[in-house]
């Protein structure tokens, strides 16, 4: 086999590692488990020692660098530098980790997926897969089932396809829309193609409108929009384009009436209180307030979850993981450099788009117009696409979402790699100094990328099984133990291992007082490990309450209020450790926070009845120092000398 024959076995290989990457991300709930993940990130290091291989082939192998890869560049020296200074060392390693795969791929898919064959496959596949998707979406919403695979989805009523969210699906395929519409009215396929192609491009509609997501409509709406006035833009796509939009409208004037759930669903997106009741914007407010405390570099990769409890609203109890604005995410936790930095991708990206669409569109010519043409084509879906997940990035998180940002960063890629139809000038060859400085970083990436796979492969297993076992059992303990012994970094499992130890504390025995002590040790591992983590203290002041040292826990107690001011299990469990001092008119303040807070919660419930009944207990007692003895002659008290009790 000669060079050239290798070398064509090396790329149409990255081509099939790199589809497979983006069909088994959507087909697994979004790739957001840990495992699932896994799979797409050794697909991608083989795609990344395939390229090395690639440039080691031929005797002057070319590099394609559109102006866009500095600032991926940029980001990911960002990345490092932020991983290396951040608090929480295992969520910032876990964010580098998905940069670092999301880089490599853009870098892979520009250099070694730009044919125009490559380019017609992997959108061909992306469309069926999302009209797929979307009968599945389709069947769950007529049938009314959540059911997701072998999972539960909380959203009900909703479809929400392979995806865990309906709003994730609605991401997804309004990535795909315009591409299939595209491909159809302006793409170089066969007839019976551009018909099967342009039907799954309403099937994929169809998927959008039963997820019943408000940004997704309003993103699909955006993509097409995009699609139609840059077709409306060339003359000879002004017709087909005009019975597109007919077509469209006609179908939403007859539909939407009929969809009863659309019209409650657009109502009540209007109505004043949803607006203002909305969980998500209630969001909002505190990761501005984080931003504003670190407006620069921001509170770390990865780290608004973790810091969210310090800021939180008395109105949100629950944990929001993101902002869901993706925006707001990135300042946040990136800070200025940071979203200045993306902010310049998007740039850059942009003009060399524009330019591209100068290049690429169809000419006429003395014979007619030509037929059609798949650069044109993909360079209008990728851009209407890439509109619609930009507009439903600010009321959503897609961008966390390993398959949605796997394929947002494919389709960038692919767009900035068509700006060689503009000029010679992005290619270069790649000499003697460039191949071995390419090679070191994807051996030295790929290497690290593997460790770090194995290691949390290998710390998955043993998680897996501690949750198959009985909650705080001896055996999930040992379980968690082994976890912990593969990545010492992971603070919930030294809180969980903690928890473990309490609980069999809480049930008495002879080694009661050895199991709390034990349970603080993993107490402190955790703060040590997450500084921000308030329920490490929290449980460290229970555990010296329960083993009489109650006056050396008022300094945890107080660290765990000063991290999590607004939560009411951390308010009402302040309320217990006032309890166990026996100061009951403090506990019942607390309660009465705690309540307020959640008005639901059993603990302060439970225990604002106790507190009142002690204080009862103790006005009455006290009063009754004052009572005449029964059958007393003086029914007045004699006059009290000295100190009053």
């Amino acid at each position: 086999m000669n060079r050239e024959n290798l070398d064509g076995w090396c790329e149409r290989a990255i081509v099939w590692l790199v589809t497979a990457i983006l069909v088994i991300g959507p087909l697994a709930t979004g790739a957001v488990h840990t495992l699932d993940f896994l799979v797409l990130q050794f697909l991608s290091v083989a795609a990344m020692l395939l390229w090395g291989v690639r440039l080691w082939i031929l005797n002057r192998p070319k590099i394609l660098w559109p102006s866009m890869s500095w600032a991926v560049l940029a980001f990911v020296a960002l990345a490092v530098g932020r991983y290396l200074t951040c608090d929480i060392e295992v969520v910032g390693r876990l964010e580098l980790t998905r940069i670092l795969i999301y880089a490599f791929l853009y870098f892979v898919i520009v250099n070694n997926c730009h044919k125009q064959e490559h380019v017609q496959f992997i959108t061909l596949v992306l469309v069926f897969l999302a009209m797929a998707i979307a009968v599945y979406a389709l069947a769950q919403f007529f049938t009314g089932s959540n059911r997701v695979w072998n999972f539960v989805s909380p959203y009900k009523n909703r479809a929400s396809g392979t995806y865990i969210s309906p709003n994730h699906l609605g991401g997804f395929l309004e990535m795909v829309l315009p591409l299939a519409f595209a491909f159809s009215v302006a793409g170089r396929l066969r007839a019976w193609l551009r018909i099967l192609v342009g039907y799954a491009g309403l099937v994929i509609l169809a998927g959008i409108a039963v997820t019943v997501s408000r940004g997704a409509w309003l993103a699909a709406i955006m993509a097409l929009v995009v699609l139609l006035a840059l077709m409306l833009a060339h003359r000879q796509y002004r017709l087909p384009a005009m019975v597109v939009l007919a077509f469209l409208a006609a179908g939403l004037i007859f539909l939407l009436p009929k969809a009863l759930f659309i019209r409650l669903r657009v109502e009540r997106m209007f109505a004043n209180n949803e607006l203002n009741e909305n969980m998500r914007y209630a969001i909002w407010d505190p990761a501005i307030r984080m931003w504003q405390d670190y407006p620069v570099w921001g509170v770390g990769p990865g780290h608004f979850d973790f810091m969210f409890r310090g800021y939180r609203p008395q109105g949100v109890q629950l944990q929001p993981d993101w902002v869901h604005n993706d925006y707001l995410n990135t300042l946040t936790d990136w800070g200025v450099v940071g979203a200045g930095v993306v902010a310049c991708a998007l740039v850059l990206l942009a003009l060399g788009t524009f330019r591209t669409f100068r290049a690429v569109r169809p000419q006429m010519t003395d014979l007619g117009p030509v037929t059609g043409s798949n650069r044109f084509a993909f360079t209008l879906g990728a851009t209407a696409a890439l509109a619609a997940i930009l507009v439903h990035s600010w009321v959503d998180f897609n961008m966390h979402i390993p398959a949605n940002a796997i394929l947002c960063v494919s389709l960038m890629a692919l767009l900035a790699s068509h700006i060689r139809f503009t000029s010679r000038q992005h290619w270069f060859v790649a000499g003697l100094s460039v191949r071995l400085l390419v090679t070191a970083t994807i051996l030295v990436g790929g290497a690290y990328l593997v460790w770090q796979g194995v290691r949390r492969a290998n710390e998955g297993v043993w998680l897996q099984r501690a949750s198959t076992e009985g909650a705080f059992s001896v055996s999930q303990m040992d379980y968690l133990k082994r976890a912990f012994e593969i990545e010492p970094g992971n603070w919930e499992t030294a809180y969980r291992v903690g928890e473990s130890y309490r609980v069999r504390s809480l049930l008495g025995g002879e080694n009661y007082a050895e199991d709390a002590q034990e349970a603080m040790k993993w107490y402190k591992k955790c703060m040590t490990l997450d500084r921000w983590n308030g329920y490490a203290f929290l449980r460290y002041g229970m555990c010296l309450d329960w083993i009489g040292q109650a006056d050396q826990s008022d300094g945890y107690y107080a660290e765990a209020y000063r991290l999590d001011p607004c939560g009411y299990f951390t308010v009402a469990h302040v309320g217990l450790h006032h309890v166990q001092l026996r100061n009951y008119a403090a506990a019942r303040e607390w309660f009465e926070r705690s309540m307020l807070l959640n008005w639901d919660n059993q603990i302060a419930k439970s225990y604002l009845d106790i507190c009142e009944a002690r204080l009862m207990d103790q006005a009455t007692n006290s009063i009754s120092l004052y009572l005449p003895a029964a059958g007393a002659e003086n029914t007045q008290p004699e006059k009290f000398e000295g100190k009053k009790p």
